[in-house]
């Protein structure tokens, strides 16, 4: 039997929500792919940035761009359950991952990436 507490020693939170091991499975797959797309687009840029470099000046942009990005993408791709849902959102909005890569998560989960793509997009009009 549990009891509460050991209840809540597991799950801190209340409205986190509780993930298969199938979901756990199609959320990796989906992330790693994202993520992977994102740091192409940035080796892409990178590459071209770096063969237009004339000018000393011209390292420490390159250099800015990666850094900038560097850190966008550690901050955006956070790969705790408590937050998949926000980062599934954002990266639904942002065009880095389609629903269809999504497919196998509870429609709990689905619903909850939708609302906050939309509302991502509602932001970006705003």
């Amino acid at each position: 039997m549990t009891t509460p507490s050991a209840t809540q020693d597991r799950y801190p939170y209340q409205n986190e929500p509780i993930w298969s091991s199938s979901e756990k499975a199609v959320a990796r797959t989906a992330f790693d792919a994202a993520r992977k797309r994102e740091l192409h687009d940035v080796m892409q840029e990178t590459k071209q940035m770096a063969s237009q470099i004339n000018e000393p000046a011209d390292l420490w942009d390159l250099e800015h761009y990666l850094t900038q990005h560097r850190k966008e993408i550690d901050r955006k791709y956070d790969y705790r359950y408590s937050r998949l849902t926000h980062v599934f959102g954002r990266l639904l909005y942002e065009k880095r991952l389609r629903e269809e890569e999504l497919r196998g998560l509870g429609e709990d989960k689905l619903k909850s990436i939708r609302s906050i793509a939309k509302f991502a997009a509602e932001m970006d009009a705003a």
